[in-house]
């Protein structure tokens, strides 16, 4: 090994065995550059530090031969060095270096995304997220990188295991001395834009839109392509799940109004057109923008969209009519055959959005009336199990209320007094 490494080696054993890891972590961030230049001989320094006790050496080791090109080691070699060190690593010592870990994992991920093997890494960031959280309910950035191999391994169980967790809190990664520690916006967003698109793919539309509705809502100052695309697809979602935009809060940046939605434009006409009730304008604006829903992927949601509006008037016809043959459901709506008339009803009566029979004789559906749905067992257990949702989100609240009001930041603020303003110690002596 090169003088440098062997300094290197020293350095860590010698700062570790000492406990010293305030003192590591500093050293360790301004030896990046040395571990790069001598990529060819990681796997020796690898070789002389432990992974429980010099976990920090070890981290920052892997980080580099992430970011040097293969020399000598296959890229299975190394990612099962990662995994090994992940799994048997020292949580206490790797939650003194957050931004450091994290970054290995977003290495790791991009590098499985451009090999197309998300799913190889899936189990690993999962241990690698329960080593970082202090809580099961603290955000790290490696669950946006956990949805992202998900998503892309059409494998969606495991993030379902932290995406149905609420979140409370947020692990505070990128430490930036005197000005304390922050957590990269664009992770955040990630996660809930990838979060909205599982759960759209699980057809949970209403977590889908709170976690859009999250993304879109997020402080900004900027335009941010997450947050675009995150407002494109939040209006899909509100269409499909309540048949209009709804209103967004009133503390949303300003750049949404003012940018993202000047952008959204043909998803602005597609709503217009959606409340015309008229499925024949609807399918000129989707045919007027194919080309733009295609690129955004958003193509399938869209023609979802146009299928809920032939539904949707299926079910005003159910207000007016008795009976009605197919041929006149199918012309009413804008289908283009009783056949196709017959296909949707029978879907929704399947899915009792509506009640109806079809006599196949004589091609006439009969509607009938909803029966009573607010009877049985089933409405008693499904209030019950939403009150102790209620009673549990209640305790959440005073927590945090109470966690609010002692936090020495808001009593300076709610108080009015500037650090200035504070009178001294010596002020209160008798």
């Amino acid at each position: 090994m090169a003088s440098a490494l062997e300094q290197f080696v020293n350095t860590v054993r010698t700062l570790s065995s000492q406990g010293n890891y305030r003192d590591l972590c500093d050293y360790l961030s301004k030896s990046n550059e040395i571990l790069i230049k001598n990529g060819q001989h990681l796997d020796n320094v690898l070789e002389t530090l432990d992974i429980q006790q010099h976990s920090l050496g070890v981290l920052a080791v892997l980080n580099a031969k992430y970011n040097t090109p293969l020399v000598n080691a296959t890229n299975e070699n190394r990612f099962k060095q990662v995994k090994d060190f992940i799994f048997n690593c020292n949580g206490e010592q790797i939650r003194l270096a957050p931004d450091l870990f994290a970054e290995l994992c977003h290495l790791v991920t991009a590098n499985l995304t451009e090999q197309k093997q998300p799913i190889k890494g899936i189990s690993l960031l999962q241990k690698a997220i329960s080593k970082l959280q202090l809580y099961d309910s603290q955000l790290t950035s490696i669950h946006a990188d956990l949805c992202q191999l998900c998503l892309l391994s059409k494998c969606f169980k495991p993030a379902l295991e932290i995406l149905d967790i609420d979140i409370t809190g947020i692990c505070q990664e990128n430490v930036q001395g005197q000005s304390g520690s922050h957590f990269d916006a664009k992770y955040f967003l990630l996660y809930y834009y990838y979060g909205g698109m599982i759960y759209l793919a699980l057809r949970n539309l209403d977590r889908a839109l709170y976690f859009l509705e999250v993304a879109i809502t997020t402080p900004a100052q900027e335009v941010s392509h997450i947050m675009l695309e995150s407002y494109k697809k939040y209006i899909l979602v509100s269409l499909l799940l309540h048949g209009k935009i709804l209103v967004i809060p009133k503390y949303t940046s300003r750049v949404v109004n003012r940018f993202i939605k000047p952008l959204s434009q043909p998803y602005h006409e597609l709503t217009n057109g959606f409340a015309s009730n008229n499925s024949a304008e609807l399918n000129m604006i989707v045919n007027k923008h194919n080309e733009v829903f295609a690129r955004d992927h958003n193509l399938g949601l869209v023609k979802q969209v146009v299928s809920v509006l032939y539904k949707k008037n299926i079910q005003r016809l159910t207000k007016t009519f008795l009976t009605l043959s197919l041929s006149d459901v199918a012309s009413r709506v804008g289908l283009a055959s009783p056949n196709d008339a017959e296909n949707y009803i029978l879907h929704m009566i399947e899915d009792k959005q509506i009640y109806a029979t079809i006599n196949q004789k004589d091609g006439m559906v009969i509607f009938r009336d909803e029966p009573d749905k607010y009877g049985g067992p089933e409405v008693l257990k499904g209030l019950e199990t939403q009150l102790q949702q209620c009673m549990e989100l209640d305790k959440q609240i005073l927590a945090m209320d109470e966690e609010i009001q002692v936090n020495p930041q808001y009593v300076k603020k709610a108080t009015g007094l500037q650090e200035d303003e504070q009178p001294s110690k010596s002020a209160y002596a008798i």
